[in-house]
C-alpha cells in the first residue's frame, strides 16, 4: 500500500486536514474505507470501550501530570492532550515483544506497554534517568533529542534481522522532527537493508512555535516513497484509523517487505511544554476548531450509537482513571531525592579512579554550599 491521500502543497495547516484515511468521523459516525477496514474488522462493542478507557486514562494521567508540574512537584510536563487516538491506536496494535522508541511526548506508549504510575513521573521530577527497565516493557527512554529514536529503532530492528525473528521495531517522533537528519539517515538506513520497523510520524501541526508547513510544503506522508518506503496518512484523532493503519504497518514489516511509515495527523492542544505558552503562536479559532475533532468523544458517539456506552461504564472509566491519577500523584509526592553524590553511583560496573576524582570534587563543590544553607537556617 502507498501513500494515497495526500499530494497537493498546502501553505495552511488546517486545509487539509481531511484529506486523510479514516473510519470514524468527528461527529462518531463509523465509515469505510477500502485500505484500512480489514485490519479492524475484530474490533467489537468490548474492543472499542476498551480502546476509549485507554485514551480517557491517558487524558487523566496527562492532566495529573500538568498540575502536578504546575505545584512544583515536577521540573517539566509535555502534554499530550488531543493526540490519545494517535498514541493509543498505534502502541495496541503492538506485540509484546516489539519494541518502541518514544519521543518525550509518547506518555500513551508507556502507559499501553504496561508503565507503572512512578514511570510517568519520576523522570520529569528528575529522580532518575529513565524510571523504568526497557527492557521489562519493551519501550525505550523517552527520547528527549529531537529525532534520535529514530536511528535506535532502525538499529535494532537490523538486530531482530540478524537473530532472525519477527519482531517488529516502532520509531515514534512529530513533524518537527521530519526536518532533523537522523530522521531521514533512518530512513535511508531502513530503506536500504529492508529493517523491520515502523516510523510514526505524530503531526500535531506545531513544532513548538512552528507550524507544519514551515516544515514541509507538502505532507509529510509524501516523503517516504522516495525513500523506497510505503506511507499512508491517517486521521490521528481517529484511534480505528490508527489501529488500523498500524497494523498495517507492523504486518508488512513482519511478513519481511521492510519498513513502513505512517503520518496520524492529530493536533497537541495544549503547550509544548508547560514552560511553553501557545497563545503567543496560534489563535483560539485554531484550538477550538480541533476541540471539536475530539478522538475521546467521538469514540463515546459511536458507542452510544450503538447501544454500547451508559452511565454505568462511563462512571466506572471515572472511578479508574481517578485512581490512576492519584497513584501517579503519589508516586510524585512520595519521592525522596537521592543524595547529590549518589549521581556517581552505577556508572561503571567496576570501581573506576576517574570517578572517585569526580566524587572527590563534587563533595567539596556541595560543601560550599554549606555555609549559606547555615545562615539561611537561622
Amino acid at each position: 500500500m502507498t501513500m494515497t491521500h495526500t499530494l497537493t502543497p498546502t501553505a495552511d495547516p488546517a486545509t487539509d486536514i481531511d484529506d486523510v484515511a479514516r473510519l470514524l468521523t468527528p461527529d462518531g459516525e463509523r465509515i469505510s474505507d477500502p485500505d484500512l477496514e480489514r485490519w479492524v474488522a475484530d474490533i467489537d462493542a468490548a474492543a472499542l470501550r476498551g480502546l476509549y478507557r485507554d485514551m480517557v486514562l491517558l487524558r487523566r494521567i496527562d492532566t495529573e501530570g500538568v498540575a502536578l508540574q504546575r505545584q512544583g512537584q515536577l521540573g517539566l510536563w509535555p502534554p499530550c492532550q488531543g493526540q490519545e487516538a494517535t498514541q493509543i491506536g498505534t502502541a495496541r496494535a503492538l506485540r509484546a515483544d516489539d519494541f518502541a522508541f518514544p519521543s518525550y511526548r509518547e506518555t500513551g506508549v508507556v502507559y499501553a506497554r504496561g508503565g507503572k504510575p512512578s514511570d510517568f513521573v519520576l523522570a520529569w521530577r528528575g529522580e532518575e534517568h529513565s524510571t523504568y527497565d526497557p527492557y521489562e516493557l519493551n519501550t525505550a527512554t523517552q527520547q528527549i533529542i529531537i529525532g534520535a529514536q529514530s536511528l535506535h529503532a532502525v538499529g535494532y530492528a537490523m538486530g531482530i534481522q540478524r537473530d532472525a525473528t519477527d519482531q517488529v521495531s516502532v520509531a515514534y517522533f512529530g513533524d518537527g522532527a521530519s526536518s532533523q537528519g537522523d530522521v531521514n539517515e533512518a530512513m535511508v538506513f531502513a530503506s536500504s537493508f529492508g529493517a523491520p520497523v515502523v516510523f510514526v510520524c505524530t503531526n500535531n501541526q506545531w513544532a513548538i512555535s512552528e507550524p507544519v508547513t514551515v516544515q514541509a510544503r507538502f505532507p509529510i506522508a509524501g516523503r517516504a516513497p522516495g525513500f523506497g518506503i510505503p506511507s499512508m496518512r491517517v486521521d490521528g484523532n481517529d484511534v480505528l484509523a490508527c489501529l488500523a493503519a498500524m497494523r498495517w504497518a507492523i504486518d508488512n514489516a513482519r511478513r519481511g517487505n521492510g519498513p513502513a511509515f505512517i503520518e496520524a495527523v492529530t493536533y497537541r492542544m495544549g503547550p509544548h511544554t508547560t514552560s511553553d505558552d501557545p497563545t503567543r503562536y496560534r489563535g483560539k479559532e485554531e484550538v477550538e476548531s480541533w476541540r471539536r475533532r475530539d478522538p475521546i468523544s467521538r469514540v463515546e458517539a459511536l458507542l452510544r450509537s450503538l447501544g454500547e456506552f451508559d452511565e454505568d461504564f462511563a462512571a466506572a472509566v471515572a472511578r479508574d482513571a481517578d485512581a490512576l491519577a492519584a497513584e501517579v500523584r503519589e508516586a510524585a509526592m512520595s519521592a525522596r531525592t537521592r543524595e547529590p553524590l549518589s549521581v556517581l553511583d552505577n556508572v561503571y560496573a567496576e570501581p573506576h579512579a576517574g570517578l572517585d576524582e569526580q566524587r572527590e570534587w563534587f563533595g567539596a563543590y556541595l560543601d560550599g554550599f554549606a555555609p549559606a544553607a547555615e545562615e539561611a537556617g537561622r
